[in-house]
Parts: C-alpha cells; structure tokens; sequence
C-alpha cells in the first residue's frame, strides 16, 4: 500500500502541473500523513520534513556540482569548446559525412570537459547545426546525431550525475568516474558507427582536407582544452585531490585558460555566467534536497524491501535482473527529467542491487547511461528539447532524427548489462 501512494501522490502532484521538486515534498508529506495514520510512524511531525529537506542538501561531495556547471559556462564562453570542434574538424571533417563525425569527436571530448550533457548539446548545436545546414545536411538527422552525442557527457568524467548518484547511493565517486570511461567510449563509437551506415545515402560535399601543419596548429591551440580531462583524471587517481576539489580545478582552469591564455573570455561577462552557474545549480540542490525527504521516507516505509520481494524472483539470475531494472529505468526516464529519476529510483534499487550482489559501482555506471538516454526520448527529453529549439524543428521531427542513434545508445546498454566485465575489468586496470 506505501507504494501505492509513493507512486499515488507523485503522479497526481505532476498531473496538476507541479514542478518535479514540489511534488516531491507533496509525495514525502502524503508517505508521512499514511504511515502516521496507520501508525507505522508515532505522529505526523513537519519539522522532520523540514531537517530532512536541509540536510538532503548539506553534502560536501554535492559542492562539485557548482563548479562543474561553472567550468562548463568558462569552457563555452572562454572558447575551450570552439576550439575543440575546430581541432574535430581539422582531423575527421574530409571525410563523407565528415561534420557528423566532428560532431561525434566533438561531443567525446566536451563529455570529459563538463559532465554537463545540456551545456555540451547547446554549444555544439550552435556551433555545428549552422554549418550542418548549409552543407546540406538534413536537419532533423543532424539535430538526432548532435543530442545523441550530448548525452555522453552524463556518463564519460567529470559527470554531475555521477556526483548525484554516488551521493544518494553511497558509491564512491572517483571509481563512478573512472568506470564510466570505456562506456563513455562506446557510446561514441555506436553514434559514429550509426552516422557511417546512414551518412553513405547524405549527398553532400565533405570539406577539403586540411594540411597536415595546419591540422597541427590547431591541435596546438587545443591542447589547453584536452588537458583538462587528464589534469582531473589523474589528479583524482593518484589522491591529489577529491571528486570535489577537481570541480573547483576544472573552474579555476577554464577561467584561467579562457581569460588569460585564449582572452575571448571577459571580466564583464563574469557575473552573468556565474549567475547562470548558479541559476542552475539552484535548480539541482532543491530538487536534491526535495529528493532526500522522500528518500528518507522510502526507506522508513520499508518500500525497498517491498521492490526487492516483487523482483525476487530474479535475484539469483543477476543478468535478467539487470535487463528487467533497465527496462524500467528506460520507462521512467520517458516521463521524468535526468535528476528526478536519479533521486527517486536510487533509493528504491540500490538495496536490490546490494541484495542482489551486483557491484554497485556497475550499476552506478550503467543507471546514469541509461537516464542519460532518457534526456533524448519525448515527451520531457531535455536535450532532445534543446536541440530541437536550435534547430527550430519540432520535437517530433527531432525524435525520428535521432531514432537511430538511440537505438543504437540502447544496443550499447545491454551490451554491458551482457558482459559487465567490459565496465569492471577497465576499472580494476585504472585502480591500480
């Protein structure tokens, strides 16, 4: 009956137009109001909402998350990003189909820059849409293959989704990061792959190829950008500094790099883009925090036992397991935005997962793949709204542009619910 009205109350609070954060609070004070009324708990007491709601966001780990939208608003406007798709362009754009393949490099490297899939999706839509365009390119598989790379950036590190989970999850997030890697790398390739088989029927002029000296000066101008990832990469694996202390470094360096070394970025525009870096993580911190008292709930209401008693005829199948929990994080992820479904659905599989014996740092991985997918499936899918506003198509003519590549962002899913050890073997090689 908890689960009844967990779902109950969420839903209706959604159907009467409540943002996701308020209906949560409203789907906690319905959980408290049910279990004080059947005694489960002593009374209905709103200052324990209240303590809950404050510490669901009085988390040191959740302090990356400003500094990585933050670096993502200095990468963008400081001219990291654009440099990136020059040099993108510089090595694969002769080839036929050669912008989508920019797009693919493009969006690989901007995912190891930010974590931020809508900030990676709106400056390479703006950057490569235009160019798409003019070249002749249809608009509604350019704008497809364009957001099926921005969803990369949740899953490939720094991630803030990865941040997200490990927090309400309790996973560590340095081995989140580091697992996410050869995923990340698949999903690029399976896009890529997409663009090749459907790029042979584009009848477009590829650009002319660019000199070798040339190709390495603009390589040259990039290289601040590409060192960044590594610069995290590695200062996480040999213990110089946290998850969190890497966000404020990919800051730090974005500015620098973007006011000092590339001067496109202005001591003007600083407000306005820390206003924005804000403005977002506003966003995300209250609906973490709104998160955490239904969290809390959830667990006091014992609703996790109760999931884990529905799918245990599965426990001692870890694959099927896996593929059935997919499904329906694929499902969810159809009506709930990237943040939600991570906050309400980890609460409630974690302990599955635990019970189940399944690596919880696999699962991490493979559940912010698969709510990543979710940012490209109508009708709420973030990026697939972002690029279809760029592109001015409608969200139907951007979903059946991106079809294929989601297709194939899915084949890549099951792959690793398949063969885990493509998640866990490179994570044990990196912890060394």
């Amino acid at each position: 009956m908890t689960v009844a009205v967990f779902i109950g109350s969420l839903l209706a609070a959604m159907a009467l137009g409540m943002p996701i954060a308020y209906a949560l609070l409203v789907c906690g004070l319905a959980l408290m109001a049910f279990m004080a009324a059947t005694g489960a708990l002593p009374a209905f007491d709103s200052q324990i909402l209240a303590q809950r709601f404050v510490d669901g966001a009085d988390n040191f780990p959740l302090l990356a998350v400003p500094f990585f939208l933050l670096a993502g608003e200095f990468m963008n406007a400081g001219g990291l990003s654009r440099r990136i798709v020059n040099l993108s362009m510089a090595w694969v754009g002769h080839f036929r189909g050669g912008l989508g393949y920019v797009a693919v490099l493009a969006a690989v490297i901007m995912a190891s820059l930010s974590g931020s899939a809508v900030a990676d999706t709106a400056a390479l839509s703006a950057l490569l849409l235009p160019m798409m365009k003019q070249a002749g390119y249809q608009v509604n598989r350019s704008a497809g293959l364009i957001a099926s790379g921005g969803i990369i950036a949740p899953v490939i590190p720094p991630s803030i989704g990865m941040i997200i989970f490990g927090v309400a999850g309790n996973v560590s997030i340095t081995k989140l990061f580091l697992a996410g890697i050869v995923p990340g790398i698949l999903m690029g390739i399976a896009i890529g792959a997409t663009w090749w088989w459907l790029a042979r029927k584009e009848d477009v002029r590829p650009a002319p190829r660019v000199a070798m000296g040339e190709r390495l000066r603009i390589t040259g101008q990039g290289s601040l950008a590409l060192l960044l990832p590594l610069v995290i990469l590695g200062g996480m694996k040999f213990g110089v500094f946290t998850p969190t202390e890497a966000a404020v470094v990919a800051a730090v360096y974005s500015f620098a790099v973007g006011l000092f070394v590339y001067r496109e970025l202005k001591v003007r525009d600083l407000y306005r883009l820390v206003l924005s870096a804000g403005k977002t993580t506003a966003v995300v911190m209250f609906l973490v925090a709104a998160a955490m008292v239904s969290a809390w709930l959830i667990t006091v209401a014992n609703i996790p036992t109760e999931v884990a008693n529905l799918l245990s005829p599965l426990m001692d199948n870890r694959m099927l397991l896996m593929f059935v929990m997919m499904v329906i994080i694929i499902l969810v992820g159809t009506a709930l935005d990237f943040t939600p479904t991570v906050l309400i659905l980890t609460p409630v599989l974690m302990p599955v997962v635990l019970k189940a014996g399944i690596d919880p740092v696999y699962f991490g991985v493979l559940f912010i793949m698969n709510n990543a997918i979710g940012l490209i499936t109508p009708p709420v899918g973030t990026v697939l709204n972002v690029v279809s506003g760029v592109a001015r198509i409608s969200l139907d003519d951007a979903f059946r542009g991106v079809m294929p590549f989601f297709i194939a962002q899915v084949g890549v899913l099951f792959l690793l619910v398949a063969f885990p050890d493509l998640v866990l073997v490179p994570l044990k090689w990196l912890m060394r």
